[in-house]
């Protein structure tokens, strides 16, 4: 492989020299783990100069130590390496990439979402994605098209965290139809960071989706939304057959406060069996502060589970703290 340069004055590399022109792919990788962990930005061309080892185990390892150095030199490194004929080293090139915070960096990966590989896309958008660079809003829209099901999926978490209201359509959209529920599920939840009223038609479809994960992100994603129009369908879906849709329900009812779901929280979502949805439930019960919950709550303080009962105490707390600062 090629190597950098040797300063002269550099006596930590220099000692490291031999074992890191081993023939011993062990010892290579050993002493490029020491070498990283000397942390010295200068030895960074040393690591990135690694990636062209013979040894796929040591290319991986010098893969994984650059997450440390982010430089134009380092990033184009790794963006090479996510075509490495090993995937232990592919993985590692993307999980290095995922860690950079400059948004240079990430303008140089965005030219690669032309790549044939749909795990170079992939990678590169997660990559950007939390970097909210406005370029990347058109090569995400063009990839919330793409064939590959884990492209789609990341182009949704970039237009998520960018939160531009021309991607709502596209958001929309998949979370409906999609035919990979992970790319409808990741939809969902990125409707939420960025709030429009546009998107409650979508979001209640979503609450009827044949997968029980996409229906409990719709729910988790209204209550961030704190729509007030989506309480008739909540109070719906408090008989899904999946009580982790239910909590995320009870949760999301609490957020919007509206009298109108104490009567479906206070019934079965309240003795159900599992301990966590009756805990949320009293919780919910808690927020809305209806009167007409205390009788419920306080059959409640008699359940098997101490956080349930904890839960119902605190409850009945906030109701007559309510009562009495109305009286």
């Amino acid at each position: 492989m090629t190597v950098p340069l040797l300063s002269a004055d550099d006596a930590d590399l220099a000692a490291l020299l031999p074992r890191l022109q081993s023939d011993d792919a062990t010892v290579r990788r050993l002493a490029l783990i020491e070498l990283a962990e000397l942390e010295n930005e200068d030895h960074a061309p040393w690591l990135a100069a690694a990636l062209a080892d013979p040894d796929a185990v040591v290319r991986a390892e010098a893969a994984d130590r650059l997450a440390y150095w982010e430089s134009p030199q380092t990033v184009t490194a790794l963006l090479g390496a996510l075509d490495d004929d090993a995937e232990p080293v592919r993985h590692a090139a993307a999980h290095s990439l995922a860690e950079i915070r400059q948004l240079d960096s990430g303008r140089l990966l965005l030219p690669a979402l032309s790549s044939p590989s749909a795990f170079v896309r992939a990678s590169v958008l997660r990559a950007v994605r939390e970097l909210r660079l406005a370029e990347s809003c058109t090569p995400a829209l063009a990839a919330a098209e793409a064939q590959e099901a884990e492209v789609r999926r990341e182009a949704v978490g970039v237009l998520g965290w960018l939160k531009r209201s021309e991607a709502l359509p596209a958001l929309t959209r998949l979370a409906g139809h999609d035919a990979d529920p992970e790319v409808r599920r990741a939809a969902v939840g990125a409707l939420g960071l960025a709030p429009d009223a546009s998107v409650l038609p979508g979001l209640l479809g979503a609450l009827k989706d044949e997968v029980w994960q996409v229906r409990e992100e719709a729910a988790t994603t209204l209550g961030k939304l704190k729509l007030a129009e989506a309480v008739d369908a909540l109070i719906a879906a408090l008989e899904d057959d999946y009580w982790q849709v239910r909590l995320r329900v009870a949760r999301t009812l609490g957020r919007l406060q509206d009298e109108r779901a104490v009567p479906a929280l206070a019934g079965s979502a309240l003795v159900h069996s599992s301990a966590n949805l009756r805990k949320e439930t009293a919780l919910a019960l808690g927020e809305i502060g209806a009167a007409s919950a205390l009788a419920a709550l306080e059959q409640a303080q008699q359940d098997s589970d101490p956080d349930v009962r904890k839960a119902a105490r605190l409850a009945i707390g906030q109701i007559q703290l309510r009562i009495g600062a109305a009286s």
